[in-house]
């Protein structure tokens, strides 16, 4: 029986790779359903999705044969079976609308995701995590304890085997320790202004500069605070008549938005890292 795999790959750039990668599949019996492939000029790699059936090898053979392959072509690549969901954690403070997006969009079927566990500093959300049956662990933070409690995250993170870790709303910074534990698999959303507001209350900044545009910014967690590779952003308009609830609002609802459609595009392996930027293929 036929299996759907999704392939990633990027690699010092050269001629033949597409016909590398076809060929491969083809002598094993593959059928490539999508693909699609960037050359970067600048940094001279080539990058590659595919996504194919296959019936005559299991995933420990292509994945040993994709090896031999791989090495003399210098490639990074990672093999995944479509229909397997990605493991995922959640993190959050006290705002919920991000979390409460990505759960309804789990329970609707429209993100590939194994959502094992809410992780978060505060108790407003346990009985939302109840309601969607997902395990809910409150973990204080504060300055003396934060290490303890990092501990225990990433205790969680590690027990539900999670492949991606999302900071939908975690309004705590990560220590550099656990930045560097989770490099690549974990996202986070933030408010992007033009110009940028700091600190508490965003958007009441905002609003008093008044903005034209609300926006927001998904992108990996790095040591460096909310300046790791960008996923996903988008903006929208705003003017003199909106209240500061008005731009609250709709910055929710776009932080939303652009949270879900990283986190959708993460899961079905369509990120792919170049560098401290990202290739997407949509």
């Amino acid at each position: 029986m036929s299996q759907v795999y999704i392939l990633t790959l990027s690699c010092p750039d050269r001629l033949g790779l597409v016909h590398a990668v076809s060929g491969f599949l083809l002598e094993r019996g593959g059928n490539i359903e999508e693909a699609a492939q960037y050359n970067d000029a600048d940094t001279g790699l080539f990058f590659m999705r595919v996504q194919f059936s296959c019936g005559q090898l299991t995933f420990d053979e292509l994945s040993l044969q994709l090896q031999q392959m791989a090495e003399p072509l210098k490639m990074q690549w990672s093999l995944h079976a479509k229909a397997q969901l990605m493991r995922t954690v959640i993190m959050v403070s006290k705002e919920g609308h991000c979390l409460n997006d990505l759960l309804f969009r789990w329970k609707s079927g429209l993100l590939p995701l194994d959502i094992r566990a809410i992780v978060s500093n505060h108790r407003e959300f346990y009985q939302l995590a109840a309601s969607y049956n997902v395990p809910f662990h409150h973990i204080p933070v504060t300055a003396a304890t934060k290490p303890q409690a990092e501990a225990k995250q990433f205790e969680i993170i590690q027990a539900e085997g999670a492949e991606l870790v999302v900071l939908a709303r975690y309004m705590q910074v990560l220590s550099d320790d656990l930045c560097k534990k989770l490099s690549g698999k974990a996202i986070n959303i933030h408010h992007s202004f033009l110009p940028s507001f700091k600190g508490a209350k965003p958007y009441y900044q905002a609003h008093d500069r008044g903005v034209k545009l609300v926006g927001a910014t998904a992108h990996y967690v790095t040591a460096d605070l909310d300046e790791g590779p960008i996923i996903e952003q988008d903006v929208a308009r705003v003017d003199h008549s909106k209240t500061v609830e008005d731009f609250t609002n709709q910055g929710r609802d776009t932080e939303s938005q652009v949270l879900a459609r990283a986190v959708k595009w993460h899961s079905e392996h369509r990120v792919l890292l170049n560098g401290h930027k990202t290739v997407i293929f949509k």
